[in-house]
């Protein structure tokens, strides 16, 4: 499989998605887009994934962004009113659900950068909570080079995730970053040891996973939900989403798991 999704058992509750084209610089292709479609629905889906994590195969490119000698024939021919093959059509169909624009996870999202990343595979990290890099990762908007509009979530996400000025260089220079300068300008959470990348993602996807579900998924919303109101509108619609929890099994066990000194037993209810 071109993407795969492995549920270790040494981490309960994390998901982990794997890029796996390293021949081709961990590019998506159509059975690549198909690949990672069907692993985000099966993360949205199952309730007893709490966390996904998202790295790239082999140690030198996280994603490079499409793969333009496949995708970008069969979307001319489609756009032409040809006929295509039908796992072409088929993975076509699924970029936004692959790369996230156009599809809400519903759960957190933590990236393993074990390389470059670049266009798409840039764009389809904003989607994602925390973000860890290797020292040797890159990162770039490469659109406009090519004459394109960055659509997914690089307009729309960057300039709410990192100032204003350095959303601007990325998306209208095309000129890459390295993980330190990326680090700087909060693009990620930290860099990391390269043979550390992964293992420092599932610590923070298990630290994740362990806390009250419903609280995680409603912060998570809430956080989302929150950005684009008035301070008064975002006070008063957090205590709208912060109430009903207050209310529920999990924050009884909460309590009592602290007044007892132990871990809580979380039911998501």
């Amino acid at each position: 499989m071109p993407a795969h999704l492995a549920l270790p058992t040494e981490h309960p509750g994390v998901a982990v998605v794997t890029i796996d084209r390293p021949e081709r610089a961990n590019s998506l292709d159509p059975p690549t887009l198909r690949a990672l479609a069907e692993a985000w629905r099966r993360v949205a889906e199952d309730d007893a994934i709490r966390c996904a994590v998202l790295t790239g195969s082999g140690e030198r490119v996280f994603c490079s962004g499409m793969d333009l000698a496949t995708t970008i024939p069969a979307s001319q021919r489609l756009a032409r009113g040809e006929r295509i093959d039908p796992d072409d059509f088929e993975g076509l169909r699924a970029i936004s659900t692959a790369t996230l624009a156009g599809f809400d996870l519903g759960k957190p999202l933590v990236c393993a950068i074990n390389g470059h990343a670049r266009a798409v595979g840039l764009d389809m990290m904003l989607a994602s909570e925390l973000r860890f890099a290797a020292p040797h990762a890159t990162f770039a908007l490469e659109e406009v080079a090519r004459g394109l509009y960055p659509t997914g979530h690089a307009t729309v996400l960057l300039p709410r995730q990192i100032g204003w000025v350095h959303a601007q260089e990325l998306l209208l220079t095309a000129r890459p970053i390295d993980a330190t300068r990326a680090a700087e300008i909060g693009l990620i959470n930290r860099v990391v040891q390269a043979d550390e990348v992964l293992a420092t993602a599932l610590d923070s996807a298990d630290a994740i996973a362990a806390n009250a579900p419903l609280a995680v998924h409603a912060t998570r919303d809430g956080v989302r939900a929150l950005l684009h109101l008035s301070l008064e509108e975002a006070y008063a619609r957090q205590e709208e989403l912060g109430r009903p929890l207050r209310r529920t099994e999990d924050a009884r066990e909460g309590a009592r798991a602290f007044l007892e000194k132990r871990s809580p037993v979380w039911k998501g209810r």
